[in-house]
Formats: structure tokens, sequence, C-alpha cells
């Protein structure tokens, strides 16, 4: 991350940091999208928490509700047992 790493650097580094942590691996997503303002590709880091999945993104300052991001259409998911395809609305 010194030399200003990508998205998919700074997913796996908050996956692992939580992981160390204690979060439960189950709780824990990387979620490759595709940004629909910009266009391109992206990933982040998903979190189950309570009744919500929260979203750890890098171009975020805070960490917030997959609820209030409407412009990332999630293409798969996976953490170390499993990996989901995402099928569009």
């Amino acid at each position: 991350l010194y030399n200003n790493g990508d998205c998919e650097d700074y997913a796996l580094t908050k996956l692992f940091s939580l992981l160390w942590l204690g979060y439960n691996a189950d709780d824990l997503r990387i979620v490759v999208l595709q940004d629909t303002n910009l266009r391109v590709p992206h990933a982040v880091l998903a979190v189950a928490a309570s009744d919500d999945i929260l979203i750890l993104d890098n171009q975020i300052d805070e960490v917030v509700s997959h609820r209030e991001i409407v412009h990332y259409a999630p293409v798969y998911s996976i953490n170390e047992k499993h990996w989901w395809l995402h099928i569009p609305n």
C-alpha cells in the first residue's frame, strides 16, 4: 500500500486485518463489482453486521451500509470457503 495499492490490495488488507482481529470468516467477503458511474470493475470488502452488510471501500472515507451505495453492481463474491455469483436484477 506504500506505493498506492489498488482496490484489491486494500480489500485483501482489510480482510486479513479483520480476521486477525477475530472476525468470523463467514461474515467477510471480497466483492468484485462494476462501478456503474465510472464503468470500471472494482473490489470492496463486505462485512455482515447485525441486520446489515457494511462496505469497506478505498474510494469512500467511511464504512457505509450497502444500502447507501447505488452505483455498484456486484459481479461475484469470495471468502475463504466459498464463492458466489451475483445475478443482476
